[in-house]
C-alpha cells in the first residue's frame, strides 16, 4: 500500500524527535544521529568506529533509552563464548527436560561493545541473529523479536588483542559511520557540564518498541521507482569493476542501500525516493562492504575512494513525485 503524504508527515515529526532526543546526550552530532535511528528504523544494525572517548556508548545508551525496550550491553573480550552471547541449553532436573536461557543478544537495543576484541568464533555467533533475526541452538530456533537492531563499536587505533570483523560480518552492518570529536562550541558546553557523569541517563523513553515496528513497517512501503533503483545498481555495479577493489558491493549491500533510502526519504516528509537519497547514504552503507586491492591499499587508496568513485561514474535520473 502507498504512503499518503499526511502518513509521511507524521513519519518525519516522529523522526525528528526521536532525533532531538538522543541529542540531549550527543551533542553537536545530529547527522551521525540521523543515521543511527535511519538504520534501526530500515531494520539494519550499525557499526561505530571511532578513537575512545568519542560518545558512541554514550549515543547507543541514549538511543535505548528513547525506545522503551529492552536494552543490553555485551562486552567483547578474547575468552566470551559463543554461548555468553546467544544463550544457552541447560538440563533441568527437576522437570527432566532441557530449558534454554537466553543469552544477552535477546534485546531490543543490543550493544556489541569492541566487537573486534572477540575471536572470530564468537563473532559468527551473530551472524545469523543480524541476518534473520533467529538464534539456533541445539537445532531449535529462537526469534529475538522485533524490533531488533545490534549497535557494535569498535576502536581504530588500538589494534593489540583484536580481530578483523569478516567481511561477511561487516556486510550484514546496514551502516558504519563514526562520531568523531565535538566542534569548539560543543566541547565549551560539555567541558561545563562535566560533574554530569552519565548524560545517557537523562534520556527518557518517548516512543514504544512496538511504534518502532510500525514506523519501519511504514518506511518499506514508500515508493521507489524503477530508475532510481537502476541508478542505484549503477553505483553497485561500479564498485564491483572498479580497478582498485577487490571485492565490490554485495546484492545484500544494494538491498540495504535501498531499504537505508526509503527510510532517509519519508523521515524527510516525502513518500518517494530520489537520487539523492542514494547519493547522501551511498558512502555510509556501501564503504564498509568494499575491500581494497592490498598493493593500492598500502599506497593510500580507500574504500570511501572506490565508492566516491562509483558516484561519480553512475548518471542520476531525472525524477518526479510519485
Amino acid at each position: 500500500m502507498a504512503v499518503t503524504q499526511e502518513q509521511a508527515d507524521w513519519f518525519a515529526g516522529a523522526f525528528a524527535q526521536l532525533v532531538a532526543n538522543v541529542d540531549k546526550a550527543i551533542l553537536g552530532k545530529e547527522d551521525t544521529i540521523r543515521l543511527v535511528v535511519a538504520a534501526m528504523l530500515s531494520r539494519g544494525h550499525v557499526l561505530l568506529e571511532d578513537v575512545p572517548g568519542t560518545g558512541k556508548t554514550v549515543l547507543v545508551k541514549a538511543l535505548a533509552n528513547t525506545v522503551e525496550g529492552t536494552q543490553s550491553r555485551i562486552q567483547f573480550t578474547p575468552d566470551l563464548l559463543p554461548s555468553d552471547v546467544t544463550g544457552v541449553t541447560i538440563y533441568d532436573q527437576s522437570t527432566r527436560r532441557f530449558e534454554f536461557h537466553p543469552g544477552p543478544i535477546f534485546a531490543t537495543v543490543v550493544l556489541a561493545d569492541e566487537i573486534n576484541r572477540a575471536s572470530p568464533k564468537t563473532q559468527s555467533a551473530l551472524l545469523e541473529v543480524m541476518e534473520e533475526g533467529v538464534v539456533t541452538v541445539d537445532g531449535v530456533g529462537h526469534s529475538v523479536g522485533t524490533p531488533f537492531v545490534v549497535i557494535a563499536t569498535q576502536n581504530p587505533v588500538e589494534q593489540a588483542g583484536t580481530y578483523s570483523l569478516p567481511e561477511a560480518q561487516l556486510d550484514r552492518f546496514l551502516i558504519k559511520t563514526s562520531l568523531g570529536y565535538p566542534d569548539h562550541a560543543t566541547t565549551v558546553d560539555l567541558l561545563l557540564d562535566s560533574s554530569n557523569r552519565s548524560r545517557a541517563a537523562a534520556v527518557r523513553p518517548i516512543i514504544a518498541a512496538e511504534a518502532v515496528s510500525t514506523l519501519a513497517q511504514l518506511a518499506s512501503e514508500v515508493h521507489t521507482d524503477p530508475s532510481v533503483m537502476g541508478y542505484l545498481s549503477e553505483i553497485v555495479t561500479a564498485t564491483r569493476n572498479d580497478k582498485d577493489a577487490a571485492l565490490g558491493v554485495s546484492i545484500r549491500g544494494a538491498l540495504a542501500l535501498a531499504r537505508a533510502a526509503k527510510t532517509w526519504a519519508i523521515s524527510q516528509g516525502r513518500t518517494y525516493i530520489t537520487p539523492d537519497d542514494i547519493h547522501e547514504l551511498a558512502q555510509p552503507v556501501l564503504a564498509h562492504r568494499v575491500m581494497v586491492e592490498p598493493e593500492v591499499e598500502f599506497a593510500g587508496v580507500t574504500a570511501d575512494q572506490v565508492v566516491e568513485r562509483a558516484v561519480a561514474s553512475a548518471t542520476p535520473p531525472a525524477y518526479r513525485a510519485a
